[in-house]
């Protein structure tokens, strides 16, 4: 199976200011990836850089085939799904029509929703479980009912490939793993590849089929017991004053 994500020899930054140098990884329809590191790392860099919304300083970003620098906004838009980090502000819209919004970049330029939209729309809801919020607004729902309908959004979006920089970030534990829990299963029902950026370690160890460790400078890649075995986490997060306990795969401060 050709990998739906292939990424080669690439190099993240700015102008003058490299964060992450050689990182190569593939990512299989089905499969959910988690990027961790310490805070500054690169994560967030990394995952706009997958999205496009940074160029790459060197390297190459294939999606399907695709290169990513040759693709319109369009193309793009119905080849990735976003969820980026924070809550938008978008008032007193009801949900149905927040979801509605990821159908933007496949209808015309009025952007009338045809029989088949709408159906991709409660397909989307009812994967994600949102389907009761649907006549809420969205500035009434809770984080986690939130995160969800933004997850809701870019799965009706359509696209073979979803990127979520922090998606648990400011949910409680219990909805930490079950939003997560909700990704794995998108990916496997709806063969989608999910690439997220999380400070959540132990659940994206418990989760996700790969794990990605930004350290010094460069990416690991591999599964979580491989994670655990190579010592990876332990380097990783030495440097944030950090213990990695492989024996329940969290993180704890140092004492001295």
């Amino acid at each position: 199976m050709k990998p739906l994500l292939a990424i080669e020899d690439l190099v993240v930054g700015h102008p003058g200011v490299v964060l992450l140098k050689d990182v190569s990884f593939t990512l299989k329809a089905g499969e959910v990836a988690a990027i961790v590191g310490v805070n500054g790392s690169g994560k967030s860099t990394l995952l706009r850089t997958v999205l496009g919304l940074y160029p790459p300083l060197a390297g190459s970003i294939t999606i399907m085939d695709e290169d990513l620098a040759a693709l319109s906004v369009k193309a793009r838009s119905r080849s990735i799904g976003a969820v980026l980090t924070g809550r938008p502000r978008i008032g007193a819209i009801d949900v149905r029509t927040v979801v509605a919004l990821g159908r933007h970049p496949w209808t015309g330029h009025m952007g009338r929703l045809s029989a088949v939209d709408h159906e991709r729309v409660e397909n989307a809801m009812t994967s994600t479980g949102t389907q009761d919020l649907a006549n809420r607004t969205f500035d009434s729902l809770s984080d986690g009912e939130a995160q969800k309908v933004q997850l809701a959004r870019a799965v009706a979006q359509d696209t073979p490939l979803l990127v979520l920089d922090e998606p648990t970030a400011h949910l409680d534990v219990v909805n930490r793993v079950v939003l997560v829990t909700l990704l794995r299963e998108i990916a496997r029902s709806l063969q989608r590849g999910v690439l997220l950026s999380t400070h959540d370690l132990t659940t994206a160890m418990d989760l996700c089929d790969r794990i990605l460790v930004i350290h010094d400078r460069a990416l690991w890649s591999g599964t979580p017991a491989e994670a655990i075995t190579s010592g990876i986490l332990s380097r990783a997060f030495a440097a944030d004053g950090s213990h990695f306990d492989p024996n329940t795969s969290t993180l704890r401060g140092t004492t001295h």
